[in-house]
């Protein structure tokens, strides 16, 4: 059975390592082969090339040009026509509102991969449910509970992602990551990874942190790339914030990062103080494989992920409770020790390749038996 993604590809977060894990662990399932389809060059095409799955282009596509669409639309049609393709899956509203009608007009099962909380009144929003999928897959309970702004009756089933455990020997890469930072091995690392997004929790972060610019014995990295204009802002704020705060020269910005696995595995403590929901949390599942005690706020799907065995949710928006988390993890290496141990088993429990994907096989093939 061939299923064909359709997604942007202009950026990339937790959606786009998803996909490149579905294209890296093809061997889990051999009756399900992948193919991707996508419409803007970056580093998602360069990884699924990587991992030996090329993509099919649809080309650059902007909805205020709408010959862009058209054309995009044509050579899915045209991509439909020649692959003996199974399933069509769509990543987000954006790809749902320029792919779903086309794949409906092929006569082929239609599956909305839906990785954002809805709000229904945005102008995607609006394009996308004017096509009604077969089938919506949702990352979480709390992504679940948005989708009737936008398929009121539409099925659904809550999929979590595959995430692969990075293979990296942590004591090897404390020594290099933390060589390549000037940083002592006996330094107790804190770590946010994700994307420059506001609702993401980094201006939080350094609030909490400079409320301990007087502990000793802790540095903060930052990592994540700007993406978008907007996001170059942010980061120039979070600078600011960070010398306000009296903290600027322990606050490291990373940018993009590549070897995220090995960023995590050098660092002591993981924190992401998201001030919105998050959908899902990748980035929490990575930091459990890594081994890192988890510290983010009780909202959205962390709820769902991080448990008082591997981790500490605090109040959202609450900088002294987050502060004096950071501060008992920071003084307490044995709670570190303690939280840190448990993460592997829990990000397996929940995400591991070998436990979604045959599932995943599972609800696709029915869509095929079912038309």
């Amino acid at each position: 059975m061939k299923v064909l993604h359709c997604v942007a590809g202009k950026l990339y977060g937790g959606v786009e390592s998803f996909l490149e894990t579905l294209a890296a662990c093809r061997d889990i399932t051999p009756n399900v082969e992948h193919e991707f389809a996508v419409c803007f060059e970056g580093r998602l095409s360069r990884e699924l090339e990587r991992e030996g799955a090329a993509p099919h282009r649809l080309g650059e596509v902007r909805f205020g040009r709408p010959w862009t669409a058209w054309r995009a639309r044509r050579r899915l049609a045209g991509l439909l026509r020649r692959r003996d393709i199974g399933v069509v899956a769509t990543h987000g509203c954006w790809a749902q509102a320029l792919c779903g009608r086309s794949a409906k007009q092929a006569g082929r099962p239609l599956v909305f991969w839906m990785h954002d909380m809805i709000h229904g009144s945005h102008w995607v929003d609006r394009l996308a449910a004017r096509v009604e999928p077969d089938l919506v897959l949702v990352n979480s309970l709390a992504t679940a509970e948005t989708l009737p702004r936008l398929y009121p009756q539409a099925p659904y089933q809550v999929l979590r992602y595959p995430v692969r455990g990075g293979a990296v020997d942590r004591r090897e890469a404390r020594e290099t990551i933390r060589a390549e930072m000037d940083v002592s091995t006996s330094e107790v690392i804190i770590v946010t990874a994700c994307r420059l997004e506001r609702w993401k929790g980094h201006t939080l972060l350094i609030e909490a942190l400079g409320r301990l610019k007087e502990k000793a014995g802790w540095t903060a990295w930052i990592a994540g790339g700007v993406q978008r204009p907007h996001e170059q802002v942010y980061l120039a704020e979070l600078m600011a914030a960070a010398k306000v705060a009296g903290i600027e020269g322990r606050v490291r910005f990373l940018g993009q990062r590549e070897d995220v696995p090995k960023v995590l595995a050098a660092a002591d403590i993981h924190c992401q103080p998201n001030t919105g929901p998050e959908p899902f949390g990748i980035a929490f599942v990575e930091a459990l494989q890594a081994g890192l005690p988890v510290l983010t706020t009780r909202m959205g799907g962390a709820v769902e992920i991080v448990t008082e065995a591997c981790g500490i949710l605090v109040p959202p928006g609450d900088a002294v409770a987050l502060a004096e988390a950071c501060s008992r993890l920071i003084d307490e290496p044995a709670l570190r020790n303690r939280l840190g141990a448990a993460g592997p088993a829990r990000a397996a429990e929940i995400c591991g390749p070998g436990v979604v994907l045959p599932r995943l096989e599972t609800v696709l093939s029915s869509l095929t038996s079912n038309g």
